[in-house]
């Protein structure tokens, strides 16, 4: 009876620890001779972290910042802290980035957050001309790094979603093209694929996505990372 209790207790630490590491906000401990990973995003990309690192088990060291990285001035405000993810100091080797979704968003006055874009008070957290400076910005600074860069576009906003504008995550997404094209920076075009298979993979009037859906997502991120 006691071996059966010890055993049980076992098992359920080692699930319980296991669960734990499963987290995207865990933080990683490096394996020597692998390469480095960040990948830099909101809550669409703490959605397919821990799919990532799954998918790239053995092969690479896949970090984030141990936050949703929210809208460009978030960005500025904190992205030398971020850089220091898993050791200050250490070569990042790839770093797939993602600034828009909360940019886009609409805020009221008073901070108010999702709120209503028809309101006349309302109006995105970041506006367009804010955002191509504050991406310019960020790009300078992740090109300092000299890891290969991988900017993923914004996944779209589908109709019903609170506090947003459908359409919205194409028009912010040309400014970022232009600037990356500009940069030299690898464009990932996620949109693309999540748009063609939103009805699949993304919750109804909700800029996230199903458990599914966001390990579809992750395989397409893992294609363009290109670890062998």
């Amino acid at each position: 009876m006691i071996t059966r209790v010890f055993f049980a207790f076992v098992f359920l630490s080692i699930c319980a620890f296991a669960q734990k590491a499963d987290k995207p906000m865990s933080p990683v401990t490096d394996q020597e001779g692998l390469p480095r990973v960040l990948l830099i995003g909101d809550s669409i990309s703490i959605g397919y972290t821990v799919d990532v690192r799954n998918m790239l088990r053995a092969k690479a060291n896949v970090h984030r910042p141990l936050t949703n990285c929210g809208p460009t001035t978030k960005g500025l405000a904190e992205l030398d802290q971020w850089l220091a993810t898993g050791g200050a100091g250490k070569k990042w080797d790839v770093i797939h980035f993602n600034w828009g979704l909360h940019d886009l968003k609409y805020m009221g006055p008073n901070g108010q957050n999702l709120a209503d874009p028809k309101a006349p008070t309302s109006k995105p957290q970041v506006s367009k001309i804010d955002y191509e400076n504050n991406l310019r910005q960020l790009v300078q600074r992740l090109k300092k790094t000299k890891a290969r860069l991988i900017w993923r576009n914004t996944t779209p906003v589908p109709q019903g979603a609170q506090g947003r504008v459908p359409g919205d995550a194409k028009i912010y997404n040309a400014i970022a093209e232009k600037i990356m094209a500009s940069e030299g920076v690898e464009i990932h075009d996620l949109y693309s694929f999540a748009k063609k298979n939103e009805g699949k993979i993304q919750r109804k009037a909700n800029v996230h996505y199903t458990p599914e859906g966001s390990r579809m997502l992750a395989a397409e991120v893992v294609k363009v990372l290109r670890i062998p």
